[in-house]
Protein backbone atom coordinates (compact mmCIF):
# COMPACT_ATOMS: atom_id res chain seq x y z
CA UNK A 1 0.00 0.00 0.00
CA UNK A 2 1.44 3.81 -1.00
CA UNK A 3 0.29 5.98 0.58
CA UNK A 4 0.10 9.90 -0.37
CA UNK A 5 0.15 12.64 2.45
CA UNK A 6 -0.76 16.06 1.66
CA UNK A 7 0.34 18.42 4.54
CA UNK A 8 2.63 16.41 5.86
CA UNK A 9 4.83 18.95 8.26
CA UNK A 10 1.14 19.53 10.43
CA UNK A 11 1.18 17.77 13.29
CA UNK A 12 -1.91 16.35 12.33
CA UNK A 13 0.30 15.03 9.51
CA UNK A 14 3.21 14.23 11.49
CA UNK A 15 0.76 12.09 13.16
CA UNK A 16 -0.58 10.52 9.97
CA UNK A 17 3.34 9.88 8.84
CA UNK A 18 3.85 7.46 11.79
CA UNK A 19 0.43 5.55 11.77
CA UNK A 20 0.79 4.38 8.04
CA UNK A 21 4.48 3.74 8.70
CA UNK A 22 3.21 1.74 12.00
CA UNK A 23 0.81 -0.04 9.50
CA UNK A 24 3.77 -1.04 7.21
CA UNK A 25 2.56 1.54 4.04
CA UNK A 26 5.15 2.98 2.12
CA UNK A 27 4.63 6.68 2.58
CA UNK A 28 4.69 9.79 0.43
CA UNK A 29 4.55 13.21 1.48
CA UNK A 30 3.76 17.09 0.43
CA UNK A 31 4.59 19.81 2.28
CA UNK A 32 6.21 23.51 1.47
CA UNK A 33 9.56 23.78 0.69
CA UNK A 34 10.33 26.45 4.42
CA UNK A 35 8.14 23.23 6.02
CA UNK A 36 10.77 19.98 5.48
CA UNK A 37 12.87 20.08 8.10
CA UNK A 38 9.99 18.80 10.42
CA UNK A 39 10.38 15.27 8.49
CA UNK A 40 13.84 15.00 9.44
CA UNK A 41 12.25 11.98 12.18
CA UNK A 42 11.52 10.21 8.94
CA UNK A 43 13.51 11.44 6.23
CA UNK A 44 14.68 7.70 5.69
CA UNK A 45 11.42 6.54 5.83
CA UNK A 46 9.36 8.68 3.27
CA UNK A 47 9.84 10.41 -0.07
CA UNK A 48 9.13 13.89 0.38
CA UNK A 49 7.90 16.18 -2.55
CA UNK A 50 8.30 20.16 -1.52
CA UNK A 51 6.00 22.70 -2.75
CA UNK A 52 2.57 24.36 -2.13
CA UNK A 53 -0.14 21.80 -1.75
CA UNK A 54 -2.11 23.67 -4.37
CA UNK A 55 0.61 23.35 -6.89
CA UNK A 56 -1.25 20.91 -9.75
CA UNK A 57 2.54 19.68 -10.91
CA UNK A 58 3.87 18.56 -7.27
CA UNK A 59 0.71 17.27 -6.44
CA UNK A 60 0.26 15.14 -9.95
CA UNK A 61 4.32 14.15 -9.54
CA UNK A 62 3.03 13.04 -5.64
CA UNK A 63 0.18 10.82 -6.18
CA UNK A 64 1.70 9.34 -9.33
CA UNK A 65 1.17 5.02 -8.24
CA UNK A 66 -0.35 6.06 -5.07
CA UNK A 67 -3.11 3.65 -3.46
CA UNK A 68 -4.46 6.58 -0.99
CA UNK A 69 -4.37 10.14 -0.47
CA UNK A 70 -4.47 11.98 3.20
CA UNK A 71 -5.17 15.63 2.42
CA UNK A 72 -5.35 18.26 5.08
CA UNK A 73 -7.55 21.30 3.62
CA UNK A 74 -6.00 24.07 5.46
CA UNK A 75 -7.55 27.27 3.93
CA UNK A 76 -4.51 29.16 3.88
CA UNK A 77 -4.02 32.74 2.71
CA UNK A 78 -6.97 34.12 0.26
CA UNK A 79 -5.94 32.61 -3.03
CA UNK A 80 -7.84 29.31 -3.21
CA UNK A 81 -5.42 27.45 -1.09
CA UNK A 82 -7.76 24.38 0.14
CA UNK A 83 -10.04 24.49 -3.37
CA UNK A 84 -7.51 24.26 -5.21
CA UNK A 85 -5.49 21.11 -2.91
CA UNK A 86 -8.64 19.39 -3.60
CA UNK A 87 -8.89 19.64 -7.05
CA UNK A 88 -5.52 18.95 -7.71
CA UNK A 89 -6.22 15.58 -5.94
CA UNK A 90 -9.62 14.65 -7.54
CA UNK A 91 -7.59 15.73 -10.39
CA UNK A 92 -4.38 13.77 -10.69
CA UNK A 93 -5.27 10.57 -8.09
CA UNK A 94 -5.50 7.21 -9.21
CA UNK A 95 -8.24 5.58 -10.72
CA UNK A 96 -9.37 3.81 -7.39
CA UNK A 97 -7.43 5.43 -4.97
CA UNK A 98 -8.88 6.23 -2.04
CA UNK A 99 -8.94 9.96 -1.27
CA UNK A 100 -9.12 10.92 2.52
CA UNK A 101 -9.86 14.70 3.26
CA UNK A 102 -9.99 16.11 6.54
CA UNK A 103 -11.57 19.40 7.99
CA UNK A 104 -13.47 21.08 10.94
CA UNK A 105 -17.14 20.86 11.68
CA UNK A 106 -18.17 23.22 10.19
CA UNK A 107 -18.72 21.75 7.19
CA UNK A 108 -21.61 20.20 5.98
CA UNK A 109 -22.57 17.30 3.69
CA UNK A 110 -26.19 17.61 3.42
CA UNK A 111 -27.44 20.74 5.31
CA UNK A 112 -28.97 18.24 8.03
CA UNK A 113 -25.95 19.52 10.94
CA UNK A 114 -26.96 21.44 13.81
CA UNK A 115 -25.16 23.90 15.59
CA UNK A 116 -25.13 26.50 18.65
CA UNK A 117 -25.84 29.78 17.98
CA UNK A 118 -22.14 30.06 20.43
CA UNK A 119 -20.49 28.18 17.32
CA UNK A 120 -21.96 30.01 14.65
CA UNK A 121 -21.15 33.47 15.81
CA UNK A 122 -17.55 32.73 16.83
CA UNK A 123 -17.11 30.88 13.74
CA UNK A 124 -18.49 33.95 11.26
CA UNK A 125 -16.39 36.10 13.11
CA UNK A 126 -12.76 34.10 13.25
CA UNK A 127 -14.08 33.72 9.47
CA UNK A 128 -13.87 37.68 8.89
CA UNK A 129 -10.98 38.76 10.78
CA UNK A 130 -9.04 36.15 9.71
CA UNK A 131 -9.76 36.99 5.82
CA UNK A 132 -9.85 40.74 6.58
CA UNK A 133 -6.21 39.88 7.59
CA UNK A 134 -5.74 37.60 4.47
CA UNK A 135 -4.47 34.78 7.03
CA UNK A 136 -7.27 32.45 6.16
CA UNK A 137 -10.53 31.86 3.58
CA UNK A 138 -13.06 29.18 5.70
CA UNK A 139 -15.00 29.72 2.56
CA UNK A 140 -12.32 27.96 1.02
CA UNK A 141 -12.64 24.69 2.50
CA UNK A 142 -16.52 25.12 2.02
CA UNK A 143 -15.66 25.23 -1.79
CA UNK A 144 -13.03 22.55 -1.40
CA UNK A 145 -15.34 20.16 0.20
CA UNK A 146 -18.67 21.00 -2.28
CA UNK A 147 -16.19 19.56 -4.91
CA UNK A 148 -15.10 16.57 -3.06
CA UNK A 149 -19.38 16.10 -2.30
CA UNK A 150 -20.00 16.64 -6.03
CA UNK A 151 -17.10 13.65 -7.31
CA UNK A 152 -17.36 10.08 -7.92
CA UNK A 153 -13.89 9.35 -6.84
CA UNK A 154 -14.26 7.14 -3.56
CA UNK A 155 -13.79 10.29 -0.75
CA UNK A 156 -14.73 10.13 2.55
CA UNK A 157 -14.31 13.84 4.40
CA UNK A 158 -13.41 13.54 7.90
CA UNK A 159 -14.70 16.29 9.68
CA UNK A 160 -12.66 16.85 13.40
CA UNK A 161 -14.07 18.32 16.30
CA UNK A 162 -11.96 20.52 18.63
CA UNK A 163 -8.39 19.20 19.18
CA UNK A 164 -6.45 18.39 22.61
CA UNK A 165 -2.48 16.44 22.58
CA UNK A 166 -2.07 13.71 24.35
CA UNK A 167 -1.66 9.97 24.32
CA UNK A 168 -3.76 8.19 22.00
CA UNK A 169 -7.11 7.43 23.30
CA UNK A 170 -8.47 4.84 20.54
CA UNK A 171 -10.24 4.98 17.38
CA UNK A 172 -12.61 7.89 17.38
CA UNK A 173 -16.10 7.15 17.29
CA UNK A 174 -18.25 9.11 14.69
CA UNK A 175 -21.99 10.31 13.49
CA UNK A 176 -23.65 11.39 10.46
CA UNK A 177 -24.16 14.98 11.96
CA UNK A 178 -22.98 17.29 14.22
CA UNK A 179 -25.57 17.96 17.13
CA UNK A 180 -26.25 14.18 17.41
CA UNK A 181 -25.56 13.16 20.87
CA UNK A 182 -22.75 11.01 20.63
CA UNK A 183 -20.51 14.46 19.93
CA UNK A 184 -21.94 16.24 22.74
CA UNK A 185 -18.27 16.50 24.13
CA UNK A 186 -17.05 18.17 21.20
CA UNK A 187 -13.04 16.89 21.62
CA UNK A 188 -10.68 14.29 19.92
CA UNK A 189 -6.94 13.34 20.64
CA UNK A 190 -5.19 14.71 17.15
CA UNK A 191 -3.18 11.89 17.44
CA UNK A 192 -6.14 9.84 17.28
CA UNK A 193 -8.14 12.44 14.46
CA UNK A 194 -4.34 10.92 12.74
CA UNK A 195 -5.53 7.48 13.26
CA UNK A 196 -9.19 7.81 11.89
CA UNK A 197 -7.85 9.44 8.53
CA UNK A 198 -5.30 6.50 8.25
CA UNK A 199 -8.11 3.56 9.37
CA UNK A 200 -10.66 4.65 6.94
CA UNK A 201 -8.25 4.53 3.57
CA UNK A 202 -9.19 0.50 4.73
CA UNK A 203 -12.98 1.27 5.59
CA UNK A 204 -15.34 1.03 2.43
CA UNK A 205 -18.41 1.63 4.70
CA UNK A 206 -16.62 5.21 4.78
CA UNK A 207 -17.09 5.67 0.84
CA UNK A 208 -18.76 8.77 0.22
CA UNK A 209 -19.55 9.82 3.57
CA UNK A 210 -18.41 12.51 6.10
CA UNK A 211 -18.21 11.20 8.94
CA UNK A 212 -17.90 14.24 12.02
CA UNK A 213 -16.00 12.72 14.99
CA UNK A 214 -15.45 12.11 18.42
CA UNK A 215 -12.77 11.02 20.94
CA UNK A 216 -13.86 7.33 22.09
CA UNK A 217 -13.23 8.15 25.36
CA UNK A 218 -15.33 11.13 25.96
CA UNK A 219 -18.20 11.70 27.88
CA UNK A 220 -20.90 11.61 25.17
CA UNK A 221 -19.18 9.01 23.58
CA UNK A 222 -18.98 6.49 26.56
CA UNK A 223 -22.78 7.40 27.99
CA UNK A 224 -23.63 6.69 23.88
CA UNK A 225 -22.04 3.18 24.66
CA UNK A 226 -23.72 2.35 27.44
CA UNK A 227 -27.01 3.20 26.44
Amino acid sequence: MKVCIIGASGKLGQYMIQHALNRGYEVVGVCREQSVGKLAPWKDQMTVFPGRTNDREVIKQAVAGCDAVLSVLVPWGVDNYASGTAQAVLDFAEPGARLIFSCGWHITKDGQDQYSWIFTTILAVAAWIARLFRLVDINDQVEATRRIFASDRKWTVVRGSDLEEGESQGLPVWSHHVGDPILESNLTRRVDFALFMVAAIEDESLIHEAPAIVGCQTPSALAFAES
